[in-house]
């Protein structure tokens, strides 16, 4: 999927959602819809639905953001410098709609050091036993015991 023209984001997202994912916005930390759940699941781009984030690499970074040591596909994220706020960041965009989703930073507790701190505003989340009725079944094998 690709992105929706813009007048067509205001009909479907929240004020708080466009201001994130278009203009580069940050919700309030501890307020947001995903930083506390523990479900399992994807987290897609609120704007295109591509599959981004899985519960998998979720963790609790104490931020109150949702935090991910990984993406499910690193080509399906585009990673920028951003100079903004008087700091040097790396700004975390999806591929195919050019959202912002937050920042990546490298003290993450993963294999990679990583740590990608992301807007629940940018999300929706897709719970496991809804993936293949939302028409992301080849997601599944994420969750599968090795």
């Amino acid at each position: 999927m690709s992105k929706p023209k813009n007048c067509d984001l205001e009909k479907r997202l929240t004020p708080l959602q466009c201001h994130v994912t278009q203009e580069g916005g940050t919700e309030q930390p501890f307020n947001n819809e995903y930083w506390d759940n523990h479900r399992e699941g994807i987290y897609v781009d609120i704007v295109s639905g591509e599959p981004l984030f899985s519960s998998t690499t979720k963790f609790d970074s104490g931020t109150g953001w949702p935090s991910f040591t990984q993406p499910i596909s690193k080509n399906d994220i585009v990673e920028k410098v951003d100079d903004t706020h008087g700091m040097i960041r790396t700004e975390v965009r999806s591929k195919k709609a050019d959202s912002h989703l937050g920042h990546v930073f490298p003290d993450g507790p993963g294999p990679n050091g990583l740590r990608y701190c992301i807007n629940s505003a940018s999300l929706r989340f897709i719970p496991k036993e809804d993936l293949v009725k939302e028409g992301y079944g080849q997601y599944l094998k994420l969750f599968e015991k090795k």
